[in-house]
Parts: structure tokens; sequence; C-alpha cells
């Protein structure tokens, strides 16, 4: 009951924020009002979740959600806010990263980079000439953190002891952690080349799935 009182305000303010910026003009404000709306019910999801994995982890989450809402209002204002968004973003994933970052095993850790490593590293062989100069450190260093976050999310699920105590929590960060890297990818790809078709329904959806599936790693079991 509780998942879904808040799952169906998230829905909606999500298709609200959707609809407003693939309509655009007299209908922005619907994306105005939906993107941080979305993001503010997710927030509260994570905070009133009942049994934590632990307090220090639902702090990370949140101080992580709240960061994303910063970076939420910073890209859809009527102005090229991309670099302070961007950094809003990677200071958000630094905190779930600190979630995550516990409990996992060496081995697990290692399985888990190689494949977000070779994802980025095709990306970035196919974006980087085509991303100006002056933002390709803070892109790179985008990427680095995004990847340790979703490395370590996989990780979390790669590690028995974790996976036993709280399969519910570990399933939903590691596919928290791969919806982020996908709506990330697809925000690059329509940013620095050239456009994605249906950009506002793919990348905003992907991205919606991994902040709730984040939040719902907040509960223990």
């Amino acid at each position: 009951m509780q998942t879904r009182s808040f799952a169906i305000p998230v829905v909606a303010f999500s298709l609200l924020a959707i609809a407003g910026a693939w309509m655009g003009g007299d209908w922005l404000w619907l994306h105005y009002l939906g993107k941080p709306l979305a993001t503010v019910c997710i927030l509260l999801f994570a905070a009133s979740v009942k049994t934590a994995v632990s307090p220090r982890y639902r702090r990370a989450v949140l101080a992580g959600l709240g960061l994303s809402l910063v970076g939420d209002v910073l890209l859809m204002l009527p102005m090229d806010a991309f670099l302070p968004g961007l950094v809003a973003f990677l200071i958000a994933h630094v905190f779930y990263i600190a979630a995550f970052a516990r409990g996992s095993s060496p081995r697990a850790r290692v399985v888990s980079f190689l494949p977000w490593l070779v994802i980025a590293g095709a990306n970035l062989a196919e974006l980087l000439p085509r991303i100006d100069g002056a933002l390709r450190g803070p892109v790179l260093a985008y990427v680095a953190v995004l990847v340790t976050m979703a490395a370590l999310a996989m990780a979390r699920l790669r590690t028995p002891a974790l996976a036993q105590a709280h399969p519910h929590s570990v399933r939903y960060a590691a596919a928290g952690g791969a919806c982020f890297v996908v709506s990330d990818s697809l925000l690059a790809w329509d940013r620095f080349a050239g456009g994605v078709p249906l950009s506002a329904l793919l990348v905003l959806s992907t991205y919606w799935i991994a902040q709730w599936c984040i939040a719902q790693s907040v509960r223990a079991r």
C-alpha cells in the first residue's frame, strides 16, 4: 500500500513532464511542474520506508535524490545550465556510491566493473570527438563516477552474503544503476550526436525508473 501511494503520483508527474517536454511551446509548463515533483515523490518514498537497510544507507540515498532534484531543476531551466546540472548529478552519484560501497566482495566488484567499462568506452569513443573541449573533462569525470556507481550497485547483487541478507535491496540497486547508465547514455547521444528519436520519453522514463529503483533499494526486504 505504501509503495502504491507513492508510485501513482510518481507515474502521474512523470507523464506530465514527458508530455510537456514532447509538446513544448505552451505546454512546457507541464514539464516544469512534473519533473521536480516526480523526483520529490521518489525522495519522500525513500524517506518513508519503515525498515531500511541501514540509517547510513538511507541518508546517502536521500542525499543523492536531493542533489538529483537540484540537477533536475538546473537542466530544465530555459538557459544552458548543463554544466551545473552535470555537477549536481555527479555529486548525487557520489552519495549513491557511498550507499552501495560497503559489503560487496572484491571479486564481485571486478566482475561488475568490466561490462560498464566496455559500455562507457564504446560511448566515449563515438561521442568524445563531438563534445566541446571545455566540457570533455567534466563529462569524463561524470562518466567515471556513473560507471563506479553502477558497478558497485551490481557488485552488491553479485555478493552472496548481501544478496541473501537483503535480496530486495540488492536487486533494485542493481536495476537502478543499470537504468541510470541507459538514461544518461541516451541523454548524451541526444545532446551531442544530433538527437535521439522520442528522446523525452526514453531519457526521462529510464531516469525515473532508475531513481525509483534506487529509492526502493532503501528497503531491507
